[in-house]
């Protein structure tokens, strides 16, 4: 096979990992890495470590997925002490990072008092000096913020955290990513390359493009003793080909959670990419990566939640994609890390940053951002953006996980943007708590009853009514409800017919049926074509 040209199987998974943990946007940002390793892969570390049995029987327990448990079996302990160890000992800078952080919020808690903050600097612990702002809020709050593009360039960004996992798949099963980093198994191939590498790029164009096996061999730094196991994730058998739209409509297609391609013969956007393997057999019918075109004019970003931001799909999808709109974010706050930084660290040169109510014309079509409300449990979040497509005349409103709580500001919006023909809306309404999520990011420990009442919560049907009501659409469809089996391992979600969110968005949906609005729940594909003009 050396000699000829071969295809990438296409069921063969490219998963990211830092430091062996799975690449989420949290561990690339250099200040909201540092933190996780604290708290939360120390954590659970030492947690396996006390009692791996508790954490057998916990993975076993439906009513705990997405918990802070290590999916793997106690006799591994050793290898994951060997996993601290190594933690420990090269993220050192990062776990004295991170507690100079709390020293620093102590700092300010305790000695800023509403006079002159300039004295303090002094005071700020040596291995934050130079990367931090003081500052008082409006209420005389003290607080700090980063100058993050500094932190990209210091000791605490090392790219050799980085390193891909390949393996070939047959199913959707994988532990829940925040909790369970992956130790060494006979089966996968571990790559020591940094996500920029232009060998991901490579090896990704060889599931469409056949290349030289022994090139990309060399490319990618694969070990000698680890080529047979490399090879065999190429076939000479070409994948099938990929049926670009050339008509004259719109044509959208869900591929899962909140994942939506719209294509017209000249124009193709995908929204918050999430894209299952093509290969194995599924129960449930889905687009795959196979369904991409080769060329994407742009990749849409909502917010920056690790079932929003997957570079297990981005990366691999880089050398297709021409550009990327984020939302803006310049704040520098521990909690909020830059999006646009952030992809250009990785190898994305092609970043738009968009702003609230601000518009990217181009022929025939825009994107505008809308404000997105919500589902970030009451932290001062500005990098999120919903976004009004407008194809023609045809206007799509993605509102991903929005949390509708104040009604008048959809209706300033409305007056701006008009009505629109689609709304596409998240309805996990119940969300996980605070801690779940930025639990990690928090110095102080939240109050249990406080922190169960600041959820990562969309919309239920009475929020989600007042989108419908406010800017009166045609079709209605229900998305970003983390149901698809092969994004399980990201949301930990599993609902039942009696789970809040499938009861409210079936409210929803019956609701809007009831006024001859076209609804839907979605669910593992769907494709629709649409005029740029609708006519109903």
């Amino acid at each position: 096979m050396n000699g000829q040209q071969v295809y990438l199987k296409p069921n063969i998974v490219i998963e990211p990992l830092i430091d062996k943990w799975y690449a989420w946007s949290h561990l690339i940002s250099p200040a909201t890495a540092a933190m996780n390793i604290t708290g939360r892969h120390l954590k659970i570390i030492d947690s396996f470590l006390t009692a791996p049995d508790v954490h057998e029987e916990a993975v076993k327990n439906p009513k705990l997925l997405g918990g802070p448990f290590m999916d793997i079996p106690g006799e591994r302990a050793a290898e994951v002490l060997q996993l601290r160890e190594e933690t420990v000992k090269k993220r050192k800078q990062m776990i004295e990072f991170s507690n100079a952080v709390k020293e620093l919020d102590q700092l300010l808690w305790s000695e800023a008092k509403g006079f002159g903050i300039e004295t303090l600097y002094q005071k700020v612990p040596d291995i934050l000096k130079g990367y931090v702002e003081l500052f008082y809020d409006r209420s005389g709050n003290p607080s700090f913020r980063f100058f993050e593009s500094l932190l990209y360039n210091s000791p605490f960004y090392d790219k050799t955290a980085q390193s891909l996992a390949l393996w070939e798949t047959n199913n959707d099963h994988r532990p829940f990513c925040l909790s369970t980093p992956r130790l060494d198994v006979p089966h996968v191939l571990q790559l020591d390359i940094s996500f920029d590498h232009p060998g991901i790029d490579a090896l990704a164009r060889m599931k469409r493009e056949p290349g030289s096996l022994e090139e990309i061999t060399r490319l990618l730094g694969v070990p000698k003793e680890q080529a047979p196991l490399f090879h065999s994730f190429f076939t000479e058998t070409p994948h099938r080909s990929y049926d670009r739209y050339t008509g004259d409509k719109v044509r959208m297609r869900y591929f899962g959670h909140a994942c939506i391609l719209i294509e017209t013969k000249d124009l193709c956007i995908l929204a918050d990419p999430l894209i299952s393997y093509y290969g194995y057999h599924s129960d449930v019918e889905h687009f795959s990566d196979a369904d991409l075109p080769d060329v994407i004019d742009y990749v849409i970003i909502t917010h920056n939640h690790q079932d929003h931001i997957l570079f297990e799909t981005l990366l691999p999808l880089r050398h297709k994609i021409k550009n990327i709109i984020v939302p803006r974010s310049k704040e520098g706050r521990l909690e909020d890390p830059d999006l646009k930084l952030m992809f250009n660290t990785v190898g994305f040169h092609n970043i738009i940053e968009l702003g609230e109510m601000e518009t990217i014309q181009f022929p025939d079509a825009s994107i505008t951002g809308i404000p997105f409300t919500g589902e970030h449990s009451d932290m001062n979040i500005i990098c999120k953006l919903c976004h009004l497509v407008q194809i023609g005349e045809f206007r799509l409103l993605f509102m991903a996980d929005s949390r509708i709580m104040e009604p008048s500001l959809y209706r300033h919006i409305q007056r701006r943007t008009g009505d629109v023909d689609i709304i596409f809306l998240g309805m996990e309404c119940d969300g996980a708590p605070l801690s779940w999520l930025y639990g990690p990011l928090l110095t102080r420990k939240v109050p249990r009853d406080q922190d169960n009442s600041r959820r990562l919560s969309g919309s239920d049907c009475e929020r989600g009514m007042y989108l419908v009501d406010i800017f009166h659409p045609r079709e209605v469809y229900v998305y970003a409800m983390g149901q698809e089996p092969w994004i399980e391992f990201i949301t930990s979600t599993k609902y039942t017919s009696e789970s809040n969110p499938i009861v409210e968005s079936d409210k929803l949906v019956q609701l809007c049926r009831d006024r001859g609005i076209v609804a839907e729940r979605l669910y593992g594909e769907k494709e629709l074509l649409y005029e740029r003009e609708m006519v109903f």
